[in-house]
């Protein structure tokens, strides 16, 4: 996705504050589908979920059956909704936050806290660490890993902002840093905690804050950070 179209999205899409209400009651014949929330459960004890203003409106228009209720906000005027997961073939763990229109290859791998955010792509058999941030419109390759705690710059604003980009075969280590448009080669690895703000070409390892060539990737460095193929079998 471009910018443009992101923005466009999120300015025309309607706001919703998202929340989910347990209700406890006489609840046989309430017409939940007049707030246009979903209702699991029986005659006495349900889960409804919904808009939160939607869902207290008929929580309150229904006090001789409705008895008790306890309402969770999952968010306040979200203009993006969480992807649908199913739809991709990878291995995406709890906890991980995917918003709409993102892209995740084949057999790869999301881990428990990680943040991918709108227009990003992950490309297949990618690992994306513990909470590792993937900001917007960020384009990784294949067969890349992004340590744990790193952020990848997301660039929706200015429009004009160039996306970071990551090749194939990638390493980056836990907690570094990818600046907005930066370019990283092929085969490349970040170093843990190296801060990056200027493009870095294949083949090579940078360190340090901020990030600099050290060497280029050799034997023992490809051993060091070789992905493992099991790990991403489906």
């Amino acid at each position: 996705m471009d910018t443009k179209e992101i923005i466009r999205l999120i300015k025309e899409s309607p706001k919703s504050t998202h929340a989910r209400a347990y209700i406890a009651g006489e609840l046989d014949g309430i017409d939940f589908s007049a707030g246009n929330a979903k209702f699991v459960g029986g005659k006495e004890f349900g889960l409804l979920t919904g808009d939160f203003f939607a869902l207290k409106k008929l929580i309150g228009d229904n006090p001789e059956r409705i008895k008790s209720y306890d309402i969770q906000v999952n968010d306040r005027n979200s203009g993006v909704p969480l992807a649908d997961l199913t739809r991709y073939e990878a291995r995406i763990e709890p906890g991980a936050i995917i918003r709409d229109r993102v892209d995740i290859g084949k057999a790869a791998v999301i881990m428990m806290g990680a943040v991918i955010n709108i227009g990003a792509a992950i490309g297949a058999g990618t690992m994306i660490d513990m909470n590792a941030v993937i900001g917007g419109r960020a384009i990784i390759g294949d067969n890349c890993h992004i340590g744990a705690g790193a952020v990848i710059a997301g660039v929706i604003e200015p429009e004009s902002a160039i996306p970071v980009t990551i090749g194939n075969k990638v390493l980056v280590g836990a907690n570094a840093v990818i600046l907005e448009g930066v370019q990283v080669g092929e085969g490349s690895v970040v170093a843990a905690g190296a801060i990056v703000a200027n493009d870095v070409p294949p083949g090579v390892v940078v360190a340090g804050v901020p990030a600099k060539v050290i060497k280029e990737v050799d034997e023992k460095t490809t051993m060091k950070t070789a992905i493992v193929a099991d790990l991403r079998q489906m």
